[in-house]
């Protein structure tokens, strides 16, 4: 009888457990193998304090793609933090866009998933922006934080089709500053990183809204910031280069005029943050702010 019992109880742990590794809305990136790959050491940025924010592993044909912080509230990314993969910058817009079924539901194996032609259960547009968010709005259109022109690998495109690594972003901003800032840094990654470049893109808010039946669907974004960590970069790149090593970062207005993009360095960044988004003073996007790991042991550091 307690054998009996035991091997339900085993059954059962292990029913969740195979759950757990599958389902990509997750207490902790480091619960889905391969998702803390797409973050610098494996450590997403510290410091965020909202609990209701959904921690998302992006996953696209059985493979984690990248992460994204996720407000289920204003059903836009807090973030998406993904490795930049070298590449020719041509763009796509063949792909479907998809949606996050796991931010609604605790059954599937995990993959995000392309909007059905037909109708589109509550629960899931309760949960996260649709399609129908974007489609009668003139000011703004659908930019990513991922762009698929940072991403080589045709699946790893595709994923950044989900409409949970997307904005309302002003379409003179999205089409302008913001796209030929993204082709810089495609430039700057492929010619001058020559190991695995680290990126991440969120957005500050004011409480502005798209609406959609006379209720507040979607935030739009006050603002649109990135940053980037390369260690392993070409020291003999120019010094107007070098200096946007290890890491650089930028902040812009999500606006019709006046939204040139400002690169500033790291540092700079997550103190302008601290007073724009919610998070506490130990907040910081890269562990360590992007420091290269010594390969010596702590007690050889002082005879170099």
């Amino acid at each position: 009888m307690h054998l009996s019992i035991i091997l339900v109880a085993l059954a059962f742990t292990l029913l969740l457990t195979v759950h757990w590794v599958t389902a990509t809305v997750v207490e902790d990136f480091n619960h889905v193998e391969r998702c803390k790959d797409s973050l610098y050491m494996g450590t997403p940025p510290r410091g965020f304090t909202d609990p209701k924010l959904k921690k998302i592993c992006q996953r696209y044909a059985d493979k984690p793609r990248y992460v994204t912080l996720y407000d289920p509230k204003k059903r836009i990314p807090m973030y998406s933090a993904y490795t930049f993969k070298k590449t020719e910058g041509d763009r796509r817009v063949d792909y479907p866009w998809m949606y996050e079924p796991q931010l609604a539901e605790l059954d599937g194996n995990g993959n995000m998933l392309p909007f059905p032609t037909g109708y589109l259960h509550m629960k899931f547009e309760d949960s996260q922006a649709v399609l129908e968010d974007y489609s009668n709005v003139v000011l703004y259109e659908r930019g990513h934080l991922n762009p698929d022109q940072h991403q080589s690998d045709p699946h790893d495109r595709a994923a950044t089709y989900a409409l949970t690594n997307v904005v309302p972003e002003v379409r003179e901003f999205n089409i302008g500053p913001w796209r030929q800032y993204e082709e810089r840094i495609r430039v700057r990654l492929n010619n001058y990183c020559r190991g695995t470049a680290y990126i991440i893109t969120g957005v500050t808010t004011t409480g502005n809204m798209i609406r959609r039946n006379n209720q507040n669907r979607v935030g739009i974004p006050d603002e649109v910031w990135s940053a980037y960590c390369c260690t392993d970069y070409d020291r003999n790149a120019p010094h107007i280069e070098r200096v946007h090593f290890p890491t650089q970062a930028a902040l812009a207005k999500n606006a019709k005029e006046g939204s040139a993009v400002h690169e500033l360095i790291l540092m700079d960044l997550e103190e302008y943050l601290k007073k724009r988004i919610d998070v506490d003073q130990n907040f910081q996007l890269f562990y360590d702010n992007c420091k290269a790991p010594s390969p010596l042991p702590p007690y050889l550091l002082h005879t170099i």
